[in-house]
């Protein structure tokens, strides 16, 4: 993982956290596929994409930590290439296109299932990656972090 620190925009309110090849079958999906509940609890619930609520649009600081993050929310998501997209999301696969890393970065992580645990403080998100998790969740409504 070699970014650690980063900033990124949001018109959506949104953070999602994903590696591209678990959406590839949203490729050609409307662009706004996500949007909707039920679609957005399929694919965090199969643990393709964790996406946060941030309850506002805005600018962001990103801090990736190797250390565990109390009172944090967590998804678990799969990474079966070790790419990893981090950032906005309408950055999203969907309407034909993938995340060029516009508004968020790509990291490495070696393959496997992570749980992704999201901590907010104002405009700053901490975010730690623990490798070993199911890969997928249960949740019933949005995440919000």
């Amino acid at each position: 993982m070699e970014i650690k620190e980063f900033e990124f925009a949001t018109d959506t309110a949104t953070l999602c956290v994903f590696d591209p090849s678990r959406l590839k079958h949203r490729l050609h999906d409307d662009a706004d596929w996500w949007t909707t509940s039920d679609s957005e609890l399929i694919e965090v619930n199969k643990g393709n994409v964790a996406f946060f609520g941030l309850g506002s649009d805005g600018i962001f600081r990103v801090v990736i930590v190797d250390v565990a993050l109390p009172s944090s929310v967590c998804v678990n998501v799969q990474v079966p290439s070790g790419s990893v997209f981090i950032g906005a999301g309408e950055e999203v696969t969907s309407g034909g296109l993938e995340p060029e890393g516009l508004r968020g970065v790509f990291i490495k992580l070696p393959a496997g299932n992570y749980s992704v645990a999201a901590k907010r403080a104002g405009s700053s998100l901490s975010i730690a990656f623990t490798q070993g998790s199911k890969g997928t969740n249960e949740f019933t409504g949005s995440v919000l972090v």
